[in-house]
């Protein structure tokens, strides 16, 4: 007799554990479920992109503090106060062809044409 109600009990306690494991499987696979399973993945997976992002900006704003020491150092800018400029170029480096000071008709001491449309006055 003691054997029969041990097996008893067993099944009936492995027919209550599958019972129970069978329905929180099912509740996982509700639509509703699932979604929030996914709008909690997401927000995760946007804590870790922002994490990853802030890391980012800092190191970027690390480096450029120092590339910016170092450009100061290598141009000088960080030098003394009481040195002087460079002299003014007095001639651009490249020179506009369209100009009207570069066109021979017009002579040296002349002034420089006219135009009496303004083409601002359209808008």
């Amino acid at each position: 007799m003691f054997r029969r109600t041990f097996w008893f009990t067993t099944g009936v306690a492995a027919g209550v554990w599958a019972t129970t494991k069978v329905n929180r499987k099912l509740r996982q696979l509700t639509p509703e479920s699932l979604a929030a399973t996914a709008a909690n993945k997401a927000l995760e997976a946007g804590g870790r992109i922002k994490d990853r992002a802030v890391d980012f900006a800092l190191d970027v704003r690390d480096n450029m503090a120092r590339r910016e020491a170092e450009l100061g150092d290598a141009l000088g800018l960080d030098a003394p106060v009481g040195r002087e400029l460079p002299a003014s170029r007095r001639h651009a480096a490249i020179e506009n062809r369209n100009s009207p000071k570069n066109n021979p008709r017009y002579a040296e001491g002349s002034a420089y044409p006219t135009n009496p449309y303004n083409r601002n006055e359209d808008h």
